[in-house]
């Protein structure tokens, strides 16, 4: 179930506490001039994102992490299937790590947030109960 959490968070872009804010301003990682624009809370439960300062360098590791993936995957496919030369395979690596780094970078930081605001159903529903209350 934490697996799942951290996935949907990741993919839909939503606050890792309630999973109904958004975390980036914009929904497109290849806007660029957009790409590192956060929200400074959550809209739903008020999570504040950057708890303090150069909160996100921690999600330089988690970038490498997950950029290594790739390179391991391509390098797979590369080593059983493709059968490129080291030179063809290397520029086609180089390009794909390139066009997939907005992409990398808006899925470290939300993992990253992940490690340390677990989702919980009682943020969900929060702002339905105040509002039934009153």
């Amino acid at each position: 179930m934490l697996l799942f959490n951290i996935l949907y968070s990741m993919f839909f872009n939503k606050c890792s506490r309630c999973h109904q804010g958004d975390v980036f301003v914009s929904k497109n990682p290849y806007k660029l001039s957009m790409m590192f624009n956060l929200h400074k809370t959550c809209s739903h439960c008020h999570l504040e994102y950057e708890s303090e300062p150069s909160f996100f360098y921690g999600a330089l590791y988690v970038s490498y992490g997950i950029s290594s993936g790739w390179f391991m995957i391509w390098y797979f496919l590369e080593y059983k299937v493709l059968n490129w030369n080291t030179l063809n395979f290397a520029l086609f690596v180089m390009g794909f790590i390139v066009l997939v780094a907005p992409l990398t970078l808006r899925w470290s930081r939300l993992i990253w947030l992940n490690f340390f605001y677990k989702f919980r159903k009682d943020y969900k529903n929060k702002e339905l109960k105040i509002k039934n209350t009153n």
